[in-house]
């Protein structure tokens, strides 16, 4: 291990689905009355680019190698449990999370009403302060447009 502390990036986005039985779930909260994210787990965006963060500080891979869409055991999966999972594998080798900023884009469901809720959540899950901003695309491209939400993360790791 070289360093005591390390940096990752993660990002993830996933369309929007018409399917009206689909949950929209960001950071492990339901939104309720949403459109729904295509994807083969929960699609958690929110989730997924913070596991990325978090596997890529630890040099662990990512979560499509870890958590493939290919696995038919991860339909549907929650997108928390995974990230636990991950947070584990950081501790077996060694490290843990200092803390997790993201900036998701989208231009709906307005976020600020559960942010503190989400950012409970994934702290919980990661063991370290994880703080959320919600940005929009100002009717830019396909995020602008609708047709899903993005998300980026930047995780610090120290070593344990």
């Amino acid at each position: 291990m070289s360093g005591s502390i390390r940096i990752g990036q993660g990002f993830d986005v996933h369309p929007f689905t018409d399917d009206p039985d689909r949950r929209l779930v960001l950071a492990g909260i339901e939104f309720t009355g949403c459109r729904g994210l295509r994807g083969h787990s929960d699609a958690d965006v929110v989730a997924h680019a913070v596991t990325d963060a978090l596997l890529g500080a630890a040099g662990l891979g990512d979560i499509g190698q870890l958590f493939p869409d290919t696995d038919d055991r991860l339909a549907g999966a929650d997108s928390l449990l995974l990230l636990g999972q991950a947070v584990g594998l950081l501790s077996s080798a060694g490290w843990r999370p200092g803390n997790v900023d993201c900036t998701v884009v989208t231009e709906e469901p307005r976020l600020a009403p559960r942010r503190d809720d989400m950012q409970r959540r994934l702290s919980e899950v990661v063991g370290a302060p994880v703080t959320i901003k919600g940005k929009r695309a100002e009717g830019l491209g396909a995020l602008g447009r609708r047709e899903g939400i993005a998300c980026w993360a930047i995780a610090l790791i120290e070593a344990a």
